[in-house]
């Protein structure tokens, strides 16, 4: 891993949003430290135009999706149990077990925090080493469309996951792959002997959640031609201390490690890219299969289809999106990461790009690591805050995306809840 640096060519996220905004602002004015009054205030329309989805046309084929009966069969058979009921007791280890996560919510009222359920042991968020707040920005015409989960089995493994949706629906796609993605990696025979081949199950996961998707839209259970979510999730499986990360789309994952020597302070690295369109990898494949890559004038490269004014999106990997899989080139495959955890491995951060559109790496790990292990609820509501006034600042608050902070203290959440401190 290389620390996060502003400078260094291999890091396209935030450095490619410096150089727009200060394209946009003019020189001299640094990011984050705008002021609403020395420009006019963006109207909500242009505003808007750094959020995932440009304007569209949704005319164009119907995805060409096959439903397979063993689709539904595994759809239904994922709704008759909840994730703990899928833990077998060998795999599990006999450790407490507790699931949390976001559940969908009407609500409209800007940061006010996302509606949550809890299943198994009652959760101490201090003595398991999390911090999360889940809130809704400021587009008055949708529900809060993130989503999130934590499912940990005590001194055997724990799974984080962060989930932005996008679209009209986008809220639905990401609450199915927020509730069944985890269900599918932990029912997975090469999960419960052992956690082996992670990076294989997570690809198959990944892959087979995008055809339950597939299914339940044309079941119409779903509507997911236009509307989709990011997926960043991490696994952590306590036995072999060990970090698997795997991801599409913009909700990036970040680790905080102790400097050497003496914990002096901590620093910063990204373990995911951003799934951009313009990355040379990603052009190349979207190209190949017919979609095109266009600049929209503001903040983002937006793909669509030949000939047509759909998707929009300024992502080039993601679920859901099921035109612009068909007529894009658009992937659900994840980028996988697997490392061990290092003494120094400090904290990981999963945020929506609520939180990384204005502030970096470096500094979100700054932020948080002025709190303790214990205080992980505190340290991610001051995360999300800086976020949502960082927005109001640079956008005039005409707008503000959702904000999503998971934060894990990496050792305390390994340990057994008698000897955290």
């Amino acid at each position: 891993l290389k620390p996060f640096s502003s400078n260094s060519p291999r890091v396209t996220f935030p450095a490619q949003r410096k150089r727009v905004l200060l394209l946009r602002q003019g020189p001299g004015v640094p990011m984050g430290c705008g002021s609403s009054s020395r420009t006019k205030k963006p109207s909500v329309e242009a505003a808007r135009r750094r959020l995932s989805v440009g304007q569209v046309d949704g005319a164009g084929a119907e995805p060409n999706l096959d439903v397979t009966e063993d689709d539904r069969g595994l759809i239904t058979g994922l709704n008759q149990e909840n994730v703990l009921q899928m833990i077998q007791a060998d795999a599990a280890g006999g450790g407490r077990k507790f699931s949390i996560g976001s559940s969908t919510d009407q609500g409209k009222t800007s940061f006010a925090n996302k509606a949550m359920t809890e299943i198994g042991e009652k959760v101490d968020q201090a003595a398991a080493g999390l911090g999360y707040t889940c809130r809704k920005g400021l587009k008055p015409e949708s529900p809060n469309q993130d989503s999130w989960m934590v499912l940990k089995v005590e001194s055997d493994f724990s799974i984080y996951g962060v989930f932005d949706g996008h679209g009209q629906k986008g809220h639905d796609i990401s609450n199915f792959v927020k509730d069944n993605l985890v269900k599918l990696i932990v029912k997975d025979t090469r999960f419960q002997s052992g956690h082996n081949e992670l990076k294989s199950v997570c690809i198959d996961s990944f892959r087979k959640v995008q055809s339950l998707i597939a299914t339940m839209d044309q079941m119409k259970k779903l509507d997911a031609k236009l509307s989709g979510t990011t997926c960043t999730i991490a696994i952590h499986d306590h036995h072999k201390n060990s970090l698997t990360v795997a991801h599409v789309a913009d909700s990036t994952a970040v680790l905080g490690r102790w400097k050497e020597p003496a914990k002096s302070g901590l620093e910063a690295f990204q373990l995911t890219r951003d799934h951009k369109p313009d990355l040379k990898d990603e052009r190349a494949r979207i190209e190949k299969a017919g979609g095109r890559v266009v600049f929209d004038g503001y903040a983002n490269h937006r793909i669509y289809a030949k000939n047509a004014r759909y998707p929009g999106l300024n992502m080039s990997r993601c679920l859901g999106d099921l035109m612009g899989h068909q007529d894009c080139g658009i992937t659900c495959e994840p980028e996988v990461l697997e490392q061990a955890v290092q003494p120094q491995d400090h904290l990981l951060l999963l945020c929506s790009d609520g939180v990384w559109e204005f502030i970096t790496p470096q500094e979100a790990v700054d932020f948080v690591s002025m709190y303790r292990p214990l205080e992980g609820m505190a340290a991610a509501e001051k995360l999300a805050k800086e976020a949502w006034d960082r927005w109001i600042r640079e956008e005039g608050g005409a707008v503000v995306d959702d904000i999503t902070v998971l934060l894990v203290f990496l050792h305390q959440a390994a340990k057994p809840r008698e000897t955290a401190s």
